[in-house]
């Protein structure tokens, strides 16, 4: 079951969901999802140094990616047929009960832009900054700022708590993350 504004009201009160900095629930608060913010860091691909990307080999982050930072209300220009990763201004936690579904703003799906590839999911136990996967599938750049609200994430309860919570899992490879990661597809066996 999705939960409603009410109960995303409820659940921030009683700490189910966790968010900081809170949101502007007058602004921030939909009736049945929560809209989070873009941060200010941003993963980019070095495609013109690099001619494929081997998923296997273990850290090539600094090979094939660069963070950007762009100050607070700065832009960053997403260019057509771009691939970024970014982050939200949130850290967002959830309870053992709950999970979270991350989806892109309709304005911005207007300009093209799509907010994830296929990591729509937070798993129950999830706490960190969720890291976006902006794409710009436009035929025109499109000015992105720091602060704007980039997408809504909406919590789904679980039919009873997960046995092994997100950020207890041994082998989680993204948990607490402050940073847009790049992927760590060579740790799993």
């Amino acid at each position: 079951m999705v939960l409603s504004d009410r109960d995303l009201k409820r659940s921030l009160k009683s700490g189910r969901i966790k968010i900081k900095p809170a949101p502007d629930l007058k602004i921030q608060l939909g009736s049945c999802s929560i809209d989070l913010r873009l941060g200010n860091s941003f993963r980019v691909f070095e495609h013109s140094k690099n001619a494929y990307i081997d998923p296997s080999k273990k850290d090539y982050s600094n090979e094939i990616t660069r963070e950007i930072k762009v100050k607070e209300g700065g832009q960053f220009i997403i260019q057509p047929g771009d691939f970024v990763l970014a982050v939200t201004l949130e850290t967002v936690a959830i309870a053992d009960d709950l999970m979270g579904r991350l989806e892109g703003r309709s304005s911005l799906g207007r300009l093209g832009i799509v907010v994830h590839s296929t990591a729509s999911i937070f798993d129950p136990g999830w706490d960190g900054k969720p890291v976006l996967e902006l794409g710009n599938l436009g035929r025109m750049a499109v000015a992105l700022t720091a602060g704007m609200r980039i997408c809504a994430m909406t919590f789904e309860e679980l039919s009873s708590s997960a046995g092994v919570p997100y950020s207890k899992k041994k082998h989680a490879k993204y948990k607490f993350q402050e940073r847009p990661e790049e992927s760590k597809i060579y740790q799993e066996k």
